[in-house]
């Protein structure tokens, strides 16, 4: 019940530092239901004939990063809203380096196409250290379609079973804040730094593989309560 109850919150918030871990694969392919495994430089070429691929953004789909110098596995990530042509709202897992590690889950984050041709072919993304668009142009492969889009409730149950499968070192969970993502297409969609309880200072209550600290067990019990209500 807990699990569910944390996927709730992870699905909730923008940010999560899961201790040592969660790659982008895993999780990218947990919240679109695309079933492609291995690197993730490798995930175009292995949905070539398994799914549908373009350059337009569409919620659900897995944008697919080609792999360059700094970032030789490439990356993958899947749409969760789109703004315009050009500004689309992303999810995924161990992009920005936040308290000196990765591993975190970043929900609705903004991504740029800042192609010539508006043809997604090259992309600027979200860095949380920066609270800004990070300054590197991404070259990417498209974009590649679920056989069917996943409703919340899926995700979020996909999110649990991922979660409870995976181990984590007992690190307290720590929650960034956000601001709605802005609809004007020069302005960043703003993502407030860290804040809340320090780890060091917390107490954690052990659950599972995860160490919570007492106020977000409250909040995930005010969340949970709220849910029961909604049902």
């Amino acid at each position: 019940m807990r699990l569910w109850i944390l996927a709730l919150l992870l699905l909730a918030s923008p940010l999560h530092a899961l201790g040592e871990g969660l790659q982008c694969v895993p999780y990218a392919r947990a919240v679109s239901g695309i079933q492609i495994r291995g690197d993730a430089h490798t995930w175009w070429g292995q949905a070539d004939g398994r799914y549908d691929r373009g350059g337009k953004p569409r919620v659900g789909a897995v944008l697919s990063f080609k792999a360059i110098g700094s970032m030789p596995l490439g990356h993958v990530a899947a749409v969760s809203k789109v703004l315009d042509k050009r500004n689309i709202l992303i999810r995924h897992s161990n992009w920005s380096t936040i308290n000196g590690s990765k591993g975190h889950i970043e929900n609705d984050v903004r991504v740029v196409d800042v192609s010539d041709d508006n043809d997604w072919s090259r992309v600027r993304v979200w860095y949380t250290p920066l609270g800004d668009l990070g300054t590197t142009h991404y070259p990417v492969n498209g974009f590649i379609y679920p056989h069917k889009v996943l409703g919340e409730r899926d995700v979020r149950q996909a999110v649990s079973t991922l979660l409870g499968g995976t181990t984590y070192s007992k690190t307290p969970v720590t929650i960034a804040a956000t601001k709605p993502a802005a609809k004007a297409a020069n302005k960043p969609a703003p993502v407030l730094a860290l804040k809340g309880e320090k780890p060091k200072a917390a107490k954690p209550e052990k659950n599972g593989d995860f160490a919570l600290s007492g106020a977000l067990l409250r909040d995930i019990e005010r969340t949970a309560s709220k849910e029961r209500k909604r049902g």
